[in-house]
């Protein structure tokens, strides 16, 4: 028999969009404000002082080792907000669907939109579905927005790095764009690295609540340009350089192989389950093992630390004790990675 397939008049606004979301989306991820059905979500928050973000998702191919879009946005969006040090709370989402799309690749991808939502203690609360004409888009595309709670007092940001914090990141880098590479090319020999998609305020929350925020100076997730990149992000932003040691950077050798073969240098992969933090020096050592005690930060590394000069420059201190500048990431690797 033929699978059941997403028809235009899903997205007409009528009693098939309407059965689409009661029997799919409503049917995963039930909770008091989004049974309402409105056209907002309503709630109380236990801050003061909220964290908000957007965010799209275009990734090909929708499926890969390790994850899917729907796991992807769901985490994208709670690691954007957990960066500033926000607990995620709630989430939108939005789906806009090509004409024909398989229902059970549908159902596929909100049950793991549900389980990242569950992993992460987050609720989707507000939606909206669309669908587009067959050709008008590439299967099914995400945007997910996300808000949370921050402590008052609490200022993560790519401004307050400061000379002489250290540079930790919270495991191995590159998974992420090599498992996406490896399937889109039919490259599985190459490696079977899976995507390191997760959600970071696992990581984050358990040093907020240990007192150790305010030693948290700046925080990114190394996605789109990796890791090279959020550091001259944040030297830039700060206006401090950057010393990291190559020997320090933990990168798997089958991530290496990779890149050898097709020519792309580790330090760019775009990754999704990994962060960079700039802690003050003295915390530093602290703040690194108790991350190691974390789910996702159990390969958690110091990869060097912020110098004075030269300004907004990022230095690799290579293997053989020489250096060399890491530039921003002037053209993508690899489109479509998120």
């Amino acid at each position: 028999m033929e699978e059941k397939r997403i028809l235009l008049s899903h997205g007409s606004g009528g009693l098939m969009t309407r059965e689409l979301i009661e029997r799919h989306m409503l049917k995963q991820f039930e909770n008091p404000m989004l049974s309402l059905l409105n056209d907002q979500a309503v709630f109380r928050t236990p801050s003061s002082r909220l964290a908000f973000t957007t965010d799209s998702y275009v990734i090909d191919p929708i499926f890969f080792p390790g994850g899917d879009i729907g796991k992807l946005a769901v985490c994208g969006t709670v690691n954007d907000l957990a960066m500033s040090g926000a607990m995620p709370l709630y989430l939108s989402c939005a789906l806009i669907i090509e004409e024909g799309f398989l229902f059970s690749d549908l159902e596929r991808i909100i049950i793991s939109m549900r389980d990242a939502c569950e992993e992460a203690g987050v609720q989707i609360v507000t939606g909206d579905t669309k669908v587009v004409n067959r050709g008008g888009l590439d299967k099914i595309f995400i945007n997910t927005s996300g808000v949370g709670a921050l402590q008052d007092g609490l200022h993560i940001c790519g401004h307050m790095a400061r000379v002489g914090d250290k540079i930790l990141v919270s495991g191995f880098l590159g998974d992420h764009e090599i498992a996406i590479l490896s399937r889109r090319k039919n490259l599985e020999f190459i490696t079977h690295i899976l995507s390191d998609s997760a959600p970071l305020n696992l990581v984050v929350g358990p040093l907020i609540q240990a007192g150790l925020g305010q030693y948290l100076h700046a925080m990114r997730d190394p996605t789109r340009g990796g890791l090279a990149t959020i550091l001259n992000e944040i030297a830039g932003q700060s206006q401090v350089g950057v010393l990291i040691e190559e020997d320090l950077v933990p990168i798997r050798d089958e991530v290496k192989g990779a890149c050898e073969i097709m020519g792309f240098d580790p330090l760019y992969l775009a990754n999704e389950g990994k962060l960079v933090a700039f802690v003050d020096g003295q915390k530093a050592d602290e703040v690194l093992s108790l991350m190691r005690q974390t789910k996702y930060g159990q390969e958690a590394r110091i990869i060097g630390e912020v110098v004075a000069e030269p300004k907004s420059v990022v230095q690799l201190r290579t293997a053989i004790g020489g250096t060399r500048i890491l530039d921003i990431l002037t053209t993508e690797q690899l489109p479509r990675i998120c």
